[in-house]
C-alpha cells in the first residue's frame, strides 16, 4: 500500500480530502512546469540506489521505490488517456481505477525501476507536448470522473502535478529509510 492511499472501496467518500490533498501539495507552482520537471526529478530521487535498495520496502505493506515509478509510470499511462478523450470528445466519462489492484495484479512487487523510469518518462514526454499546444478554451473542457465528478483539463493538470510532488516525497522518504 502507499501512503498516500486513495482506496477503491471508499473512492467517492474520499475523493474530496484525497483531491484537497493533491492541490495543497501542489500549492502556487505552476502545474505544467512540474509536469515537464518531474522525469528529471524522479531520476535525480532515485539515482544511486542498488537494485536491492529499489526493491526494498520501508516496511511490510508499503511499496518500494520501484514499485512507486512503476505507479507513476501506470498513472501516467492512465492520464495520457484521459487528457486525450477530454481533449478529444464532449465530457467524456473518465473511469477512476483501483490503484492496489493495479499494484497486485500487474506484480508492482517485480518491476524494474529503470525500465518503469524509461515507460514515465517517454509518457510524460508525449503528454507534456500535447498540453503544451492547448489552448484556454482547451484547459476548460471536462470529462466526468467515476469517483470526483466533473473536472476540467486545467483541474487534471493540478491534480497530476500534485500526484508527482506526493510521490516525489514519499520516494524520498522511503530512500532514507532503506540506506538507513
Amino acid at each position: 500500500m502507499p501512503d498516500f492511499a486513495n482506496p477503491a472501496a471508499s473512492a467517492v467518500e474520499d475523493a474530496p480530502s484525497y483531491t484537497a490533498s493533491l492541490i495543497e501539495a501542489l500549492g502556487e507552482r505552476d502545474p505544467l512546469d512540474i509536469l515537464r520537471e518531474m522525469p528529471q526529478s524522479l531520476a535525480s530521487a532515485i539515482e544511486g540506489l542498488s537494485p536491492v535498495l529499489l526493491a526494498k520496502q520501508e516496511a511490510p505493506g508499503k511499496w518500494s521505490v520501484a514499485q512507486v515509478v512503476q505507479h507513476l509510470a501506470d498513472s501516467e499511462l492512465i492520464g495520457s488517456v484521459r487528457f486525450r478523450m477530454v481533449l478529444a470528445h464532449d465530457r467524456p466519462p473518465i473511469a477512476g481505477y483501483d490503484q492496489d489492484l493495479w499494484a497486485n495484479r500487474l506484480n508492482y512487487c517485480d518491476a524494474n525501476a529503470a525500465d518503469a523510469l524509461r515507460e514515465f518518462t517517454s509518457l510524460r514526454s508525449a503528454n507534456v507536448r500535447l498540453l503544451e499546444r492547448i489552448t484556454d478554451d482547451d484547459r476548460g473542457r471536462v470529462g466526468v470522473h467515476s469517483e470526483r465528478g466533473e473536472e476540467s483539463i486545467s483541474r487534471m493538470l493540478q491534480l497530476y502535478a500534485g500526484h508527482d510532488l506526493v510521490h516525489l516525497r514519499q520516494v524520498a522518504r522511503i530512500r532514507k529509510s532503506v540506506e538507513g
